[in-house]
């Protein structure tokens, strides 16, 4: 899988942009707050239809501008995709694949398959649990279909449940009591999925980073991920009930999913109480690189890898084994210079220098 080209317009500090990428590795660079990231992120919203930064289409938009659009083309097992992405600061985005409108933003997903690592992922492990949530969601929602609908259809259950619990504080209709049991029917059936596909996830990527880390860390070190749900699939319905009072009390729902974490240990030592913040970077990256051959696992292809200015924030032994275990995957590594480790070991394909919004393409390493 490889993306072939992007185009952009209106897109953030990028007026009008066109660029062709190598199929190995595309480095683009240029000191920072000059739109390195932008690039990225425009080729991830055509792959999710969301910003990995959590960003509104609004924001995404041109200062000044109503409009944007994203062009991406790719191309997957030898059949070639355009994906075009129109963004509208007061409308819903409109997006198209090879022409086709689509209506679901759920039918875009699993056409660009892409792992993304940048700073904030190596604190996955010492940050708060919505992190460790957020990771698990945003490639499962890339790998499974059924999954992302499921959890688009548990968080509508978890925001209207909130809705009536806070309406029945203020109101006290006894109507709204007897109406959660049906919301909660829905709760426990989309909740259950959810939970299903998340144990899957946490054993077969654990499976994986296991070897990947004892090599990462010299023999030294052992790692396991751990899911925690916040309530087993089995209890789920029956803990409900039991909390309810303390829902009504709090406005809001107190167990599900969306309260899950995972745990990380090395060596049976929980990571994110006791680890060191190398041995936090060296899991965080173990478990990146475990995302990736999960991925080529599932998709029997390779994924498309961004490291957006994540080499700087790794030492020289952690650099060179991210660089070495990227193998034949199409990357896109944006850095604030051509770095010597770069230059001294590495083959780059193809150097994009990015100045204020503007894009010049230099010549093949």
């Amino acid at each position: 899988m490889i993306v072939e080209s992007l185009k952009l317009q209106n897109y953030r500090n990028y007026e009008y942009l066109n660029m062709n990428f190598d199929e190995k590795i595309n480095i683009i660079y240029g000191d920072n707050a000059q739109g390195k990231t932008n690039i990225l992120e425009s080729m991830y919203v055509c792959a999710t239809s969301k910003s990995h930064r959590g960003s509104k289409d609004r924001e995404i938009i041109r200062f000044d501008n109503d409009e944007s659009h994203i062009k991406v083309n790719v191309k997957k097992n030898d059949m070639n995709y355009r994906i075009d992405m129109h963004l509208k600061k007061n409308k819903p985005k409109g997006i198209a694949v090879n022409g086709i409108p689509i209506k679901r933003a759920v039918e875009l997903f699993g056409i660009l398959n892409i792992v993304f690592f940048s700073p904030e992922d190596l604190n996955i492990i010492k940050n708060g649990p919505s992190e460790r949530r957020r990771f698990i969601d945003m490639e499962l929602s890339q790998l499974d279909k059924i999954y992302l609908d499921c959890l688009i259809n548990y968080n509508k259950v978890v925001n209207q449940r909130n809705s009536l619990l806070k309406e029945y504080a203020f109101s006290g209709r006894e109507d709204i009591i007897s109406s959660l049991d049906i919301w909660d029917m829905q709760l426990v059936k989309y909740g259950n999925d959810v939970i299903k596909s998340r144990e899957k996830f946490v054993k077969e990527i654990n499976d994986l980073v296991k070897s990947i880390h004892t090599k990462l860390s010299g023999d030294r070190e052992q790692l396991e991920i751990i899911y925690e749900p916040c309530v087993k699939e089995q209890d789920f319905e029956s803990e409900l009930v039991r909390v309810r009072d303390r829902d009504l009390k709090f406005k809001c729902t107190n167990i599900g999913p969306h309260k899950d974490d995972m745990c990380f240990l090395i060596n049976g030592m929980d990571v994110r109480k006791y680890g060191s913040q190398g041995q936090q970077r060296t899991a965080a990256l173990s478990l990146k690189l475990a995302e990736i051959e999960l991925v080529k696992q599932i998709i029997h292809d390779t994924p498309v890898l961004f490291l957006d200015d994540v080499l700087s924030e790794l030492d020289s032994r952690r650099q060179n084994f991210l660089l070495d275990s990227i193998g034949n995957i199409q990357t896109m590594i944006t850095c604030t210079g051509l770095d010597e480790f770069i230059n001294n070991r590495f083959s780059i394909n193809k150097i994009f220098k990015v100045v204020n919004g503007t894009v010049s393409s230099m010549e093949h390493r």
